[in-house]
């Protein structure tokens, strides 16, 4: 019988030694995101709330649900999630089915992508991010050799890929799918999946994508829009048009915080998907620039705590860092990529940033456990000493 590991002794501040870097990027992120989200949502929020501080509080909420969330799951020994990763399977694949059940998802913008609970909405595709990540950790782990030399390891890992992004292109969530593919797919690299097969599977997957965009009239229009909006301007490229002029008025030092233009009823979601465009309205190229760099030094700070128990042997630990640093880049560097131009429109949230709840609690989750996997591995250290 496994027992929580309740009374593990937490590293106080100081014995985190350079290894803070990582809690105060995260804190300066979060906390930047509240900022952002209250500037953005202001008018909007005071128009059809009553209240302009209703996204703001709410974003702090959800912000204190994922920190409650996430000291639980610090709590846990990752051997429990290690030996229990099978049921993470079964319950994304129970939730992403679960969404697409008449009654029980509910149907938002034409998608059917959340789960009521009540007075509270779960997207399923975001828990699904996070127990994908927790069993490809355990499988890639527990069969390392089988990966690199036996096909039936690998065709296993590219079925589970397959039959989640068929469920995630049935409520369709194109974002996600393409977040999930991309996050496996690099897990699975750094296993040591041989080359071959892994351009194998990216050209499978890059066909496969461009077949689903010929076949759906909604995402040619999509890819069209991005690739001229201008053509466009008040149907379909309206919001990247007016996400560019957020871009083009912010100029080298912004209009200041809470001076945006665009967020008074031009720009569709400027608190949510295309919050990078407010932020580059209000601080311009250098507050872009000091903010991207920001982002990657937070990812890289993940990336270190990965390479540091890939050393130590801790390989599970390992690939759970790995998976969360590939989720969360990925996913911000498309969300960037919309709201600049550089990608067609996709509805996805902004990391730390956006508001949204299940992408807040599920990231401060996912987060949880790379502290954990960092308090674990500075306690052996501490131990050897």
């Amino acid at each position: 019988m496994i027992a929580f590991n309740f009374s593990y002794e937490c590293p106080s501040f100081a014995a985190f030694n350079s290894d803070n870097h990582l809690f105060i990027s995260l804190l300066a992120i979060a906390s930047f995101g509240v900022l952002v989200v209250a500037s953005s949502s202001i008018d909007f929020a005071a128009s059809v709330y009553g209240d302009a501080w209703y996204f703001a509080k709410k974003q702090l909420f959800f912000l204190f649900l994922g920190l409650c969330a996430g000291s639980l799951v610090f709590m846990m020994p990752t051997e429990l999630l290690h030996r229990f990763s099978m049921l993470f399977l079964l319950m994304s694949f129970a939730l992403l089915l679960l969404v697409l059940v008449p009654g029980i998802g509910k149907v938002v913008n034409g998608s059917r992508r959340w789960l009521n609970f009540g007075p509270f909405g779960i997207q399923a595709s975001e828990i699904a991010k996070f127990c994908l990540i927790v069993f490809y950790a355990s499988y890639l782990t527990r069969r390392a050799n089988m990966v690199n030399s036996r096909w039936l390891s690998f065709a296993i890992m590219v079925g589970i890929i397959a039959l989640t992004a068929i469920l995630l292109l049935l409520e369709p969530d194109f974002g996600a799918c393409v977040i999930i593919c991309f996050t496996l797919g690099v897990m699975m690299f750094v296993a040591g999946v041989p080359v071959l097969r892994f351009v194998l599977l990216s050209v499978l997957g890059v066909f496969s994508a461009s077949l689903l965009v010929l076949m759906s009239e909604y995402r040619k229009e999509r890819l069209l829009s991005f690739m001229n909006p201008f053509e466009d301007p008040y149907d379909g490229g309206y919001q990247l048009v007016q996400s560019l002029i957020a871009f083009g008025r912010g100029e080298w030092f912004g209009l200041g915080l809470g001076n945006s233009i665009q967020k008074l009823f031009f720009l569709p979601d400027a608190h949510t998907d295309f919050i990078f465009a407010i932020i580059a309205e209000e601080f311009g190229l250098l507050g872009v620039v000091v903010f991207i760099a920001a982002y990657c030094f937070f990812i890289s700070q993940i990336l270190k705590v990965a390479f540091r128990a890939f050393e130590r042997g801790k390989d599970f630990g390992a690939y759970l860092c790995l998976g969360i640093a590939a989720q969360l880049s990925m996913q911000a560097f498309i969300n960037m990529g919309v709201a600049s131009g550089l990608l067609p429109t996709k509805g996805l949230t902004l990391p730390l940033i956006s508001y949204g709840g299940s992408s807040l609690v599920v990231t401060c989750v996912m987060l949880a456990l790379v502290f954990r996997v960092q308090a674990d591995l500075n306690k052996e250290q501490s131990d050897e000493k």
